[in-house]
């Protein structure tokens, strides 16, 4: 099975509902694994108490899909930018476009955006003219980033910190990378956004010693989905496809590293995504 796999139903174990209500600050809803069931979804979603999902737009086409479903979907919003696979892409024609984009009510951050060396299907000279461009765009909107880093730490944290002062708040979405590269994030007062990655025996578990280290107030949740299924689940799926509905196994994954109930981190880390995103003032003026 992979991932465009659609699932019409979840295993009746893998549904609960937690008291707090949750944010998913990362979902990738425009993905075709979802185009034949958007609707059932969001629903579970929404029966799972996780109240709000922001949909990540990685290039043009995707944000404008992104925007046009939270323009839908009550609880839903999207984010704008290119990915470093597409920087290569990147034109002042898309630039335009792209600031368009972040003038829409429904658009909350910039994004994803940022650097990848691992895969390196742009080269890093095309990915660093994009991410600067895009750095650029958000120091021009005031919007915050949403940021996507792979093997590139190092150089990530040279241009942000040469941006730092000129843009509002950025977070690493997706975070798997090793102490140093956190403390890094972290000293340039940035967020982190944690997945289930850290649920993954086989190669999240560098992870969860470092959770701790992650002040409450800089943390937020994502699926990532329908990428990175959770693997505390206790039930199989059908297919492989993840979906906001699963994101309170991920939070009662990173609750159990770092000491706290459930329902605590799930407060905090809802509070903070809603204070991140400016997600009150974004909703009085779609």
């Amino acid at each position: 099975m992979t991932t465009t796999d659609t699932p019409s139903f979840l295993p009746e174990a893998l549904c609960f509902r937690p008291r707090e209500a949750l944010v998913d600050i990362g979902a990738n809803l425009t993905h075709e694994s979802f185009t034949r069931d958007l609707d059932a979804v969001i629903e579970r979603a929404q029966k799972a108490n996780v109240t709000t999902m922001i949909v990540t737009g990685t290039d043009l086409a995707h944000a404008e899909q992104a925007v046009a479903m939270a323009e839908r979907f009550p609880g839903l919003y999207a984010t704008a930018g290119v990915h470093p696979h597409d920087a290569s892409r990147w034109s002042d024609e898309l630039a335009r476009q792209m600031a368009a984009l972040h003038r829409e009510s429904a658009v909350v951050a910039v994004g994803e955006c940022g650097l990848d060396f691992n895969r390196n299907f742009s080269t890093s000279a095309e990915q660093e003219k994009a991410f600067e461009a895009q750095l650029a765009l958000a120091a021009e909107s005031g919007l915050p980033l949403f940021l996507h880093e792979r093997d590139a730490g190092t150089r990530m944290q040279e241009i942000l910190k040469a941006w730092r002062d000129d843009i509002s708040r950025a977070v690493i979405h997706c975070f798997t990378g090793e102490a140093k590269t956190l403390y890094g994030y972290l000293d340039l007062d940035l967020h982190i956004g944690l997945t289930g990655w850290i649920c993954d025996e086989r190669r999240g578990h560098h992870l969860r010693p470092l959770v701790k280290e992650i002040p409450l107030n800089r943390l937020m949740l994502e699926t990532d989905c329908p990428y990175l299924l959770p693997r505390n689940l206790p039930a199989k799926l059908k297919g492989r496809r993840h979906e906001p509905a699963l994101l309170p196994w991920i939070n009662r994954e990173i609750a159990h590293w770092m000491g706290l109930e459930e329902g605590a981190l799930a407060l905090e880390t809802t509070r903070t995504a809603r204070d991140f995103f400016n997600l009150d003032t974004a909703s009085q003026e779609s």
